[in-house]
């Protein structure tokens, strides 16, 4: 018997990193979507197993790379309990809003949020045809779906479209038992946020979130595999905001 089998887009690093991990430790065998090989990513082949991770090399905003590693998951295990949809990239270069330019907008949403949609379409369809197994689709999206920064207009507006993404799939998939659900991390030490640690380093200590500290991937992770227990099943299209808090609205 396989067992229960999650696939992970961006799983070789950062968030998804610790997103794979947790799920290994919770009995999930892993088919991981990366842009490089193997060897390049030095944590992940530190805990990469073939007998547990089937690891695919593509490019996720490319139709055949998508396609293919859809349809080699299918044959290698068959069903899929659990959709990650974690892939996607931080602006080249911050620009103002007044000077974002249209290749990076296109870049952006090409990778954040066309080939969300498209593999999660394909996924579904599979789901749906699946009359075994508990799903469920859980999208990373972030704090800056809804937190204006107007530096980041490129990826914030990418962002945004996850969460409209994530009450569509909700509303269309329920009848099927897929239950859909949209996770936002907040400032979350990763390669992506290294270029502006020292600037997080000092508004923690200000206090810019009521837990005053980094989010680690494995803070992401955690929220993934209580979602991947399958414990909330009267529940869809939900936004669970793993931040620190700093999304409260206070006086």
């Amino acid at each position: 018997m396989i067992g229960r089998v999650a696939i992970v887009t961006g799983a070789t690093r950062g968030i998804g990193l610790g997103i794979t991990k947790q799920l290994l430790v919770d009995g999930y065998k892993i088919c991981a979507f990366g842009t490089r090989d193997i060897k390049d990513y030095e944590e992940f082949s530190d805990i990469y197993d073939p007998e547990s991770i089937f690891y695919f090399k593509g490019d996720i905003s490319n139709i055949d790379d998508r396609k293919q590693f859809v349809s080699k998951v299918y044959e290698k295990f068959k069903s899929i309990n659990v959709l990650v949809n974690n892939a996607g990239v931080a602006p080249k270069v911050r620009e103002d809003i007044l000077e974002v330019s249209e290749e990076s907008i296109d870049r952006l949403f090409e990778i954040n949020t066309k080939a969300m949609f498209f593999l999660t379409q394909d996924i579904a369809k599979r789901m749906i045809s699946d009359k075994n197994t508990d799903k469920c689709i859980i999208n990373i999206s972030s704090i800056s779906s809804s937190v204006v920064s107007v530096d980041r207009a490129d990826y914030c507006i990418s962002k945004a479209a996850i969460s409209m993404i994530t009450k569509l799939y909700a509303s269309r998939l329920a009848e099927y038992g897929i239950n859909v659900y949209e996770i936002q991390p907040g400032i979350i030490k990763t390669d992506m946020t290294k270029i502006a640690e020292q600037k997080y380093d000092k508004l923690f200590n200000e206090g810019i979130t009521p837990i005053r500290r980094w989010g680690y991937p494995e803070d992401i992770a955690l929220a993934v595999s209580a979602l991947a227990e399958f414990k909330f099943k009267y529940t869809t299209g939900q936004v669970i905001k793993v931040d620190g808090g700093y999304t409260l609205q206070t006086l």
